[in-house]
């Protein structure tokens, strides 16, 4: 047959295999996370009714960290995991996985846990790739390549933002190098989770960022300052996981010993400062940053409250709160810098979680998303700094560092040359 036939044949025969991959994809990630958006309604309502359930939160974490030790397997390495295998690892990702991270995640919001959700959508889209690539008996590649589509299902449908998903899913594999060859079937897959999320029901809130400033030299100025710091919390953040993550490991070896403590401590830091403002996803920390209502510590609480809540070991995601930290700390630098608040608590929110996850081109496409465009310039500036001045290491330990940042300005190796 000649080739100039067979090649559009060829490429029709792709995207319509992978429409039906992602499809099928798609219409089971979006029931997953429209089933967990709403299941994290109801028990953040019923612990805001209820707020004795926070002494409970230990008693929860020891749970689930016996849950995941005997059950669990490679299942406790989460994120991780999923990452891993979207960058070619041979590590099998349970489908136990699934209920593990959505039910412990669930719990951790009903006690007051301070995490987010995005973590357990990515895992969740994950094991549902893994498993069906087994079953479809595709090859490593096109493994791969469903998995990263997982990826970006998994977070379109929890945010409401399936262009920033496709990228996410692409570009949080590994600094320096983005896997295109996925980008078709992980656009559709995000494009269908979220689709399917809607239908059921789900909204997403949107936040308004006011009238956006004309471009002057003194403004660019504040700026490159509030980026700077952007980065910094983004790195202060990821680092500090790390940290206390090591050293519970180190002091407590038993990890139903690391979760009842570290939910102990959660309790006990949370009476002596008498509130529970942090707690679960402190949603309403985003509706006053954005109005302008926000306390000038409200970035260091949520910080504080959620490292101590995933650095324990409980399940759940990173970015929520990371919008939360950026939006209160843009609030905060606001009037210091005399720019409007929304509009720095806008940038706050792209801005300190494109330091942390080292994915600033989602995280610009994610501000003109929920955002719009007017601000493009803007949020693609803001993510750049951030990104450039959060270090090599971000919140996700599997992230690959193929090329560090700012190489260009260092002598390079021969093997960096080739």
């Amino acid at each position: 047959m000649d080739q100039r036939l067979l090649s559009p044949f060829r490429v029709g025969t792709y995207m319509l295999k992978w429409l039906v991959i992602t499809a099928c994809l798609g219409v089971l990630m979006g029931g997953l996370s429209a089933f967990f958006l709403n299941s994290l309604t109801v028990v953040t309502d019923l612990r805001e009714a209820h707020t004795w359930l926070l002494y409970l939160l230990p008693v929860s974490g020891a749970l689930f960290a016996f849950l995941y030790q005997r059950y669990g397997g490679n299942a406790s390495r989460g994120n991780n995991l999923v990452i891993d295998q979207g960058n070619g690892g041979e590590e099998k990702i349970p489908l136990r996985l699934i209920p593990l991270t959505l039910f412990g995640t669930i719990t951790t919001h009903l006690f007051g846990g301070s995490v987010g959700r995005e973590g357990t959508a990515v895992q969740m889209g994950g094991a549902l790739a893994e498993n069906l690539a087994r079953g479809l008996k595709l090859s490593s590649i096109e493994r791969e390549v469903l998995i990263i589509s997982g990826i970006s299902a998994g977070f379109s449908s929890v945010f409401g933002t399936p262009l920033a998903g496709t990228l996410f899913g692409l570009e949080v594999l590994a600094i320096g190098k983005m896997r295109t060859e996925a980008i078709f079937p992980s656009f559709f897959a995000a494009l269908f989770a979220n689709f399917v999320t809607e239908i059921i029901g789900v909204t997403h809130i949107h936040y308004k960022m006011g009238e956006i400033p004309g471009w002057s030299p003194a403004l660019f100025g504040k700026l490159m300052v509030a980026g700077i710091a952007f980065g910094v919390i983004g790195w202060v953040f990821s680092r500090s996981i790390v940290f206390l993550k090591k050293w519970y490991l180190k002091w407590f070896k038993h990890p139903i010993t690391r979760n009842f403590i570290g939910g102990g401590i959660v309790v006990v830091v949370a009476l002596i400062l008498q509130t529970q403002r942090y707690l679960g996803l402190s949603l309403p920390l985003l509706q006053d940053a954005f109005a302008g209502k926000a306390h000038a510590y409200d970035f260091i609480g949520k910080l504080g409250f959620t490292v101590l809540s995933l650095g324990a070991g409980y399940q759940g995601g990173e970015v929520t709160p990371l919008f939360e930290i950026g939006a209160t700390l843009g609030a905060t630098l606001a009037p210091i810098l005399h720019v409007s608040i929304p509009f720095l608590a806008a940038l706050g929110f792209i801005g300190v979680f494109s330091g942390a996850t080292n994915t600033p081109i989602a995280c610009f496409v994610m501000g003109i998303e929920l955002f719009g465009g007017e601000a493009a310039s803007f949020f693609f500036m803001i993510c750049l700094i951030s990104f450039m001045c959060s270090g090599n290491n971000g919140i996700y330990s599997a992230q690959k560092v193929m090329i560090k940042k700012g190489i260009l300005f260092l002598p390079m190796k021969k093997d960096q040359r080739e």
